[in-house]
């Protein structure tokens, strides 16, 4: 299955202030994307549009399967957010059967829940207990646990890694890295040695349009000075 999502025109605003300004970028399966900005540049709000959450003001987001392209459906998108919206009333293992349930038809054949939990290196104690007792980090890698089970073609990570410590970070980058060829994975980040670390590609949302960093100078010493103009370039166009 070959993907690609193709934004559009994409147009937000909140009152007066215009947050995506006809954003359009094409993101394909097999890569992942770092998507940097300043604070309040829109990157939570591209997420929301994507993901359903917020409606679109203007402009449409595609997914092209095969060749054959159709509008993005909310079932598309796996989305990891920065504060982890879970069922804390629940046990992470009372938490995954329920989901494994109302999901069985994406369940991977001879897959069990405590496989799953094995491939996230979540502890067998932990396992059973309540969710209102992990960690973010914690939480934030039962999020990503849903998403290998139902597999959707899109995955959004607002800030995924910045919880974590540094052998769960590991953890996670080599998870990323294996699930890259089986979606679309865009991560949100403010950390330019994160993104040019484990990105194929990095996207700047700036001034509310998208833009890709080249990937000649994704390795290459002026990798971090040609971020940070283009972001101060959108500092200034804001204080225009």
């Amino acid at each position: 299955m070959i993907w690609r999502l193709i934004l559009d025109h994409v147009v937000k605003q909140f009152g007066d202030k215009k947050v995506l300004q006809g954003a359009g970028f094409t993101f394909q399966k097999g890569n992942i994307y770092g998507l940097l900005g300043r604070n309040g540049a829109g990157k939570t709000t591209l997420f929301n549009c994507l993901s359903g959450e917020t409606k679109m003001d203007e402009g449409k987001a595609l997914l092209e399967e095969n060749g054959q392209t159709r509008e993005l459906r909310e079932q598309d998108i796996g989305y990891v957010y920065s504060l982890p919206i879970l069922p804390e009333f629940l046990t992470g293992y009372e938490f995954v059967r329920f989901f494994m349930d109302i999901n069985r038809d994406k369940v991977q054949p001879n897959q069990s829940i405590d496989e799953y939990f094995e491939i996230m290196s979540i502890a067998k104690e932990d396992r059973h207990r309540l969710i209102k007792g992990y960690s973010h980090g914690m939480k934030n890698k039962l999020q990503m646990l849903l998403f290998l089970i139902t597999k959707p073609p899109v995955i959004l990570l607002d800030e995924p890694l910045t919880s974590f410590d540094v052998i769960v970070a590991l953890e996670m980058k080599n998870l990323l890295r294996g699930m890259k060829q089986d979606h679309i994975l865009i991560f949100s980040t403010h950390i330019l040695q994160l993104a040019s670390d484990l990105c194929d590609e990095l996207v700047v949302l700036n001034n509310g349009r998208l833009s890709s960093v080249p990937s000649d100078l994704l390795r290459s010493p002026e990798f971090e000075r040609s971020v940070i103009e283009l972001l101060k370039d959108e500092g200034h166009a804001e204080d225009a």
